[in-house]
């Protein structure tokens, strides 16, 4: 029961030791000046009693524990009836007392700074108080389910003093009551629903706090709210203010939109885990903060359960975002989460309710890796861009125990399924790719020998075309054979055969016979016989005989192909030209006119249908070759000229294929005749065809025009003479380029666009296409804001131009010469544009322009700005200045021009303040841009104060380097000319002293050495390093 009531009597107190000596002027004070505490009167021994208990929390969480015992007992002793007698002479105090005090502590809490450690002490004292206080209470009131206890109107005194808080206006305050009332809330198991509203609508407000720090404590506390969102959705839509709007949605939009990584973070381990909430938390795999999507992984995903609960597409999603993230911590706990979480779960063992690592790890089990790989659909998850690789490889990575328990024998030959093919895939490239010898050691120990494994792909190659050969046969109501899983059992077979080793020439001739005959089945697939060639070039060896042997092999296959699919035509011709040799001697003896008519109409329909079936037929060999010719030619590195199978293949197979008026085996024929064009090293045939895939792309559709641009962009940079050699067509180079320009402005086909700029951006690293229109174009277009919805444009570009800049110097004075342009262009571009439409700020453009320009930031040192000296070691030079001194010419200029705008010429103006001057220019280029300089200030051009003094700024700078070269410049002149007299008045007494001992010491040395000057010395310098 309540204890008694006492009359209080209040005094200042303190929070901890130092309170009562802080100086006003320190920041502990100047924070506590926020909250006004009113003078409380006298001091009471339950006031020292608290105050201490507070005082000791403050220091360290270590005696947490027993300072909530010690403040218990006070509570006990102020709340309930003493159960002993009790000292006449010690005060007596109510609950009402001991509730006052406590809040007194409180409220000094609120002027806390963030930063001081002190303030989250008290809080986490204070929590663990009133949960403590609150188990106690209710263990004595056991006759109500809900009872009213002195601890409950404890926690509603101090709710009712913090709540008003929440809208305070200083930061500080807000700061510590939404801290505290979050933690009350997490502390306890209910509140009272009183206050359960106010705390929601309170909290709710801090959703929008300006302060991040605030907003992380308002959704800590909500997110314990948000699980009672059912019973609020009816009170909810009865309601039509702000509150009308769900708890739950309010939490989620925050998750999405807010701008603070910390309120992200804070929500997404807080929010309850229901499906409403599941697909919004996975959603944070793809944050922009790394830290989040590394708690997602680390964090998350380990609580959240069995793995199996989710989706399929969701599985591989998270794999897949996880596992090619840009944050290696990331990857980390996508690695560790696949190996240790989700194996667990197929595994059976037990997991943490709190989600750590379970202490007994079920030991290894290939059923729980097969069905691992089940789980994540590894058939569909494997081909193309799938995960299921990356996934085995950070298995084996992390699981050394199944690396040791995993075994090969005949059975698991014997009953191949597609996990269990790609387990041992998987295993065998992990050991391929080791670093050590124990991953090869390893390898050879549990793989089979090449015959072994050439009899089971042997044997398995033949299922699939067996099943494939009965699926074309296949007559009207019968079930097709599904070949799905019989396909990829093939090619995981023939990706350990691609990695064996074929020392074992009795393995190598049998696998190599093997790949032949498959090779020549007109049934297989393209990814099959793809794989097939790949490893028939392994077989055949390196080098240039093994090359041969390769192309007589494919060509042999080839024409087998051909034979295999060509006698059906053969036979329908044989056929045909009998029924018609029957009917010519059938009308030659019974001519009926009535007959001859009818016939006649019949004849002509059945050599319709069989034309068409000899299109088709045609189709598909032409198809099927032009393949195996294409996998064929990107396995092969010779010369066109030395193999006799390639040119063959040329004349007989791909020319006519070019030629021919079915589309799909004209591209095909595309694709051969640019490989081929690489294989000449003479460039001849690539010069001779180039006009032909200008054309392709001039007259074709998207698809088309991309292969054009890879074929163009592969020759131009195997064989860049094409267009830069002085003897080429000019008329040839400018339709080249106009190709590559066309397709820059092709954005009504973005992968037409970002084909065109990834083949423009690789030519002109390369040095094998260089125009200053293109270069234009395509920072014209890195700007553009429509060109910010082709991600594949904008990542190309983004890469290339500081690449490009930095590499080389002439790649910074092409960039300096178009600068003015890409800002005329720009200032126009966005003078057209909507106002609803957001175009990058020209003064950021032009401080790009400034950096990518700037000399001093160039990667590869040239002869501008290094040197040898008499020793032969190297020097660095001082930076060279002229790239920006170019850029200032062109900027000036352009300012110059009466069609220069204002807005241009403000932003062409401010950026010559941010240019690098420096003495190590050329004199000539000094003082040209000096003049340029002295002419725009004349002129009186400049529009503002911000562009007058970027000019002033550029005279400056220019004066000073041109005074310094002056300074330099006798030191490499003629000795004879520095004996001349020096013209009165020319320079000052100072320089004329400096002329004099420079003379003096001259003058002695030519008196030594009459033929060994400064200027010849350095002639016989570089003719010593000629």
């Amino acid at each position: 029961m309540p204890g008694r009531v006492s009359t209080k009597s209040s005094s200042a107190s303190r929070v901890g030791p130092k309170s009562s000596s802080q100086k006003p002027n320190s920041r502990r004070a100047t924070a506590a000046s926020a909250v006004s505490v009113p003078d409380d009167g006298p001091s009471t021994s339950l006031r020292v009693r608290i105050c201490e208990v507070f005082s000791d929390a403050q220091t360290s969480t270590a005696g947490h524990r027993k300072l909530v015992v010690s403040l218990r007992k006070v509570q006990e002793e102020c709340c309930y009836e003493p159960t002993r007698a009790q000292r006449q002479d010690r005060e007596e105090f109510g609950e009402d007392d001991f509730n006052v005090e406590v809040a007194r502590c409180v409220i000094r809490l609120m002027g806390v700074k963030k930063s001081e450690a002190v303030g989250d002490r008290i809080v986490k004292f204070l929590g663990l108080f009133l949960r403590r206080a609150s188990d106690k209470d209710n263990q004595i009131e056991e006759t109500q389910t809900l009872p009213e206890t002195p601890s409950t109107r404890l926690i509603c005194h101090i709710l009712s003093i913090l709540l008003p808080l929440l809208g305070s206006k200083e930061k500080v305050v807000r700061y510590r009551a939404s801290q505290l009332v979050a933690h009350i809330i997490n502390s306890l198991d209910s509140v009272d629903d009183e206050y359960y509203h106010l705390i929601r609508t309170g909290l709710s407000k801090r959703l929008r706090d300006k302060e991040p720090m605030i907003r992380v404590q308002a959704v800590l506390g909500l997110g314990r709210l948000a699980g009672n969102e059912a019973e609020e959705d009816q009170e909810a839509s009865d309601s039509d203010n702000e509150d009308a709007i769900g708890l739950l949605e309010k939490l989620l939009e925050v998750l999405q939109n807010d701008p603070s990584a910390e309120v992200r973070r804070s929500l997404l381990l807080n929010l309850p885990l229901t499906p409403a909430t599941l697909p919004f938390l996975l959603e944070r795999a793809r944050d922009v903060d790394p830290a989040i999507r590394r708690a997602l992984y680390s964090r998350l995903l380990p609580a959240l359960g069995d793995f199996r609960h989710l989706s399929l597409s969701m599985r591989e999603k998270l794999l897949r975002w996880g596992l090619r993230d840009r944050d290696e911590n990331v990857r980390e706990a996508t690695g560790r989460l696949f190996r240790e979480r989700w194996i667990e779960d197929c595994a059976g063992s037990s997991r943490p309710v709190d989600g750590s690592v379970a202490e007994q790890v079920a030991a290894p089990s290939l059923d729980s890796l097969l069905e691992l790989l089940e789980r994540i659909d590894v058939v569909n998850s494997t081909a193309g861009n799938g995960i299921a690789s990356e996934a085995m490889k950070e298995f084996w990575i992390g699981r050394p125990d199944y690396r040791g328990a995993i075994r090969f024998d005949d059975s698991f030959w014997n009953a191949l399924t597609p996990e269990s093919v790609f387990v041992a895939r998987s295993f065998n490239d992990f050991c391929k790719d080791g670093e050590n010898g124990r991953s090869e050691s390893m390898a050879e120990e549990k793989m089979p020998e090449v015959t072994k494994l050439a009899f089971c792909l042997q044997r398995h190659a033949n299922d699939l075309v067996n099943c494939m050969r009965y699926n074309n046969v296949l007559s009207e109501g019968e079930q097709e054979k599904d070949t799905v899983e019989k396909e990829f059992i093939v090619e995981q077979l023939l990706h350990i055969a691609k990695a064996l080793d074929y020392t074992d020439e009795i393995g190598r001739r049998k696998m190599f016979a093997l790949l032949r005959e498959t090779l020549a089945t007109a049934e297989l697939p393209e990814e099959i016989t793809k794989l097939v060639v790949d490893v028939l070039r392994r077989i055949c060896g390196s080098e240039a005989a093994g090359e041969r042997e390769f192309c007589g092999v494919v060509l042999e296959a080839i024409a087998e192909v051909h034979d295999n699919l060509a006698p059906d035509e053969l036979v329908a011709d044989d056929e045909d030209a009998s029924f018609h040799s029957a009917r010519s001697e059938l009308s030659e003896n019974t001519p009926t006119k009535s007959n001859s008519k009818g016939n006649a109409k019949t004849a002509n329909r059945d050599n319709d249908e069989v034309d068409e079936e000899k299109a088709i037929q045609e189709i598909i060999i032409n198809m099927k070759c032009l393949h195996i010719t294409r996998c064929m030619l990107e396995n092969v590195e010779g010369d066109l000229q030395q193999n006799i199978h390639l040119v063959t293949m040329l004349n007989n197979l791909v020319v006519p294929a070019v030629r021919s008026h079915e589309a799909p085996i004209r591209e095909r024929g595309l694709l051969c005749l640019g490989l081929y064009c690489l294989l000449d090293k003479a460039s001849a045939l690539a010069e001779e065809n180039l006009s032909l895939f200008l054309h392709c792309f001039t007259k074709g559709h998207d698809t088309l025009q991309v292969s054009a641009l890879h074929i163009l962009c592969d020759i131009l940079t195997t064989h860049p003479n094409l267009v830069t050699a002085e003897s080429v067509d000019p008329a040839l180079r400018k339709s080249v380029y106009k190709v590559f320009s066309k397709g820059l402005k092709a954005s009504h086909a973005p992968e037409v666009q970002s084909a065109a700029t990834t083949a423009l951006c690789k030519l002109m690293l390369t040095s094998a296409v260089r125009d200053d229109e293109l270069l234009k174009q395509l920072v014209t277009l890195f700007f553009d804001p429509a060109t910010k919805e082709n991600a594949a444009v904008t990542q190309a570009l983004s890469y290339f131009l500081p690449v490009f800049c930095h590499s080389k110097r002439e790649n910074m004075e092409l960039m300096s010469v178009i600068a003015a342009g890409v800002i005329h262009t720009q200032i126009n571009l966005v003078d057209e544009m909507d106002e609803e439409e957001e175009a990058i700020g020209i003064n950021i453009i032009g401080n790009m322009l400034v950096d990518w320009t700037d000399a001093r930031k160039l990667v590869v040192q040239d002869a501008a700005a290094v040197s040898w000296n008499e020793a032969g070691e190297k020097e660095v030079k001082a930076v060279n200045g002229d790239v920006h001194l170019t850029l200032a010419d062109s900027l000036l200029e352009r300012a110059l021009n009466h069609g220069c705008s204002r807005e241009e010429r403000k932003a062409i103006l401010t950026m010559l303040g941010k240019l690098y001057i420096t003495s190590n220019s050329s004199a000539d280029k000094l003082q040209a841009v000096t003049d340029s300089v002295t002419e725009v200030m004349d002129a009186k051009i400049a529009p503002d104060a911000t562009t007058r003094n970027s000019l002033s700024k550029l005279h400056q700078a220019l004066t000073k380097a041109r005074g310094e070269v002056e300074m330099i410049r006798p030191s490499v002149e003629d000795p004879a000319a520095d004996q001349t007299v020096v013209e009165s008045g020319a320079r000052g007494d100072e320089r004329s002293d400096l002329e004099e001992t420079k003379m003096g010491v001259e003058e002695d040395r030519a008196a030594a050495h009459p033929q060994d000057t400064l200027f010849e010395e350095l002639l016989d310098d570089q003719d010593e390093d000629l």
